[in-house]
């Protein structure tokens, strides 16, 4: 599949630059700024947010890590407006999985909020170093992009 680089201006006001593919979707690399100011950074596959990349949203929050067909999927780091972080594991754009919660003030909460989420509510506490550094490494991986 051959790609081209342009830009792209939407009717809604959002705007797209990167490489396309043949069929005119967004694929490869590329930054896309939403008509509410969001942007993301990262790669497309057919035209969704895809493998690595990055969103800040207006509100300040922003998430650093793996996409697939354009959710929040495999590890990253959420950090919200606040500077609450969820470091860790997410599924179909939710956090889903092992991690660990980290409080504006960088503590973890007693108990120690790291274990099993389902959304920002953790259903078992468990340790889990590997998946919790994985998931900085991503996201560090995502900042080298320097998109």
């Amino acid at each position: 599949m051959s790609t081209q680089q342009g830009q792209y201006r939407y009717p809604d006001g959002s705007v797209y630059h990167g490489q396309w593919d043949s069929d005119g979707r967004r694929h490869g690399y590329g930054s896309l700024i939403l008509s509410d100011g969001s942007k993301f950074r990262g790669n497309f596959d057919k035209g969704f947010y895809s493998e690595l990349g990055a969103i800040d949203f207006t509100d300040g929050s922003k998430y650093e890590g793996e996409f697939l067909k354009g959710r929040f999927h495999g590890l990253g780091v959420f950090v919200q407006s606040n500077n609450m972080r969820f470091e860790g594991e997410f599924k179909d754009g939710k956090i889903c999985g092992l991690g660990i919660v980290s409080f504006p003030n960088g503590s973890h909460g007693l108990p120690r909020n790291e274990g099993y989420f389902d959304g920002m509510k953790i259903v078992r506490q468990e340790q889990c170093p590997r998946v919790i550094q994985r998931a900085r490494d991503v996201a560090t991986r995502v900042r080298a992009l320097n998109l």
